[in-house]
């Protein structure tokens, strides 16, 4: 038995940035709670941060990223490598099973456990079991309209994405960088 936080999509358009989340928990195949708010500011509103994976390890690597951000005095490409090297390095942290998509108005990444950092050519990252559903929305939003704004594309991706992922629901969470 498995619960799970899923799909968080991020982007950077036009000099800002916006993160969206779905409130949707799963334990197994039962829905457990509707509305999770899986993304957080940190650094004064200055960076978006949000998980997919179990929610305690999730909030255990919200807790050392926003250390390794303030360490690195809001520098968020050295930050997210730091973390990802003690993620990867540190025996208790290489238990966690997470996945972090983070954004300043510069730099988008993933992080995960393995040691990624992965900072997409395009500035989108789409995480969860929603994630690639989120992430092709979001590209074929971005080309069929590009005047819409970074907070219409990752809501509007995301909730195409609740219509096709069972592990994605309609109670859209947005954060937005300007």
């Amino acid at each position: 038995m498995r619960t799970r936080s899923t799909t968080i999509l991020g982007l950077i358009y036009k000099g800002k940035a916006a993160m969206a989340g779905d409130g949707q928990v799963t334990f197994d195949d039962t829905v457990l709670k509707n509305k999770a708010v899986k993304i957080r500011t940190m650094f004064d509103g200055k960076i978006l941060a949000g998980f997919a994976g179990t929610a305690a390890d999730a909030l255990a690597l919200y807790e050392l990223l926003d250390k390794k951000i303030e360490e690195y005095s809001g520098n968020l490409p050295r930050a997210a490598v730091e973390l990802a090297k003690e993620w990867r390095t540190d025996k208790m942290l290489q238990k966690l099973e997470a996945v972090i998509a983070v954004t300043d108005k510069k730099h988008i990444f993933l992080l995960s456990g393995t040691g990624d950092v992965i900072e997409p050519d395009d500035g989108i990252i789409a995480i969860g079991s929603g994630g690639p559903y989120a992430l092709a929305a979001a590209r074929a939003l971005l080309k069929a309209n590009p005047k819409l704004t970074a907070e219409k594309v990752v809501r509007q991706a995301m909730e195409i994405a609740a219509d096709i992922c069972i592990f994605t629901n309609h109670k859209i969470t947005v954060e937005t960088i300007k």
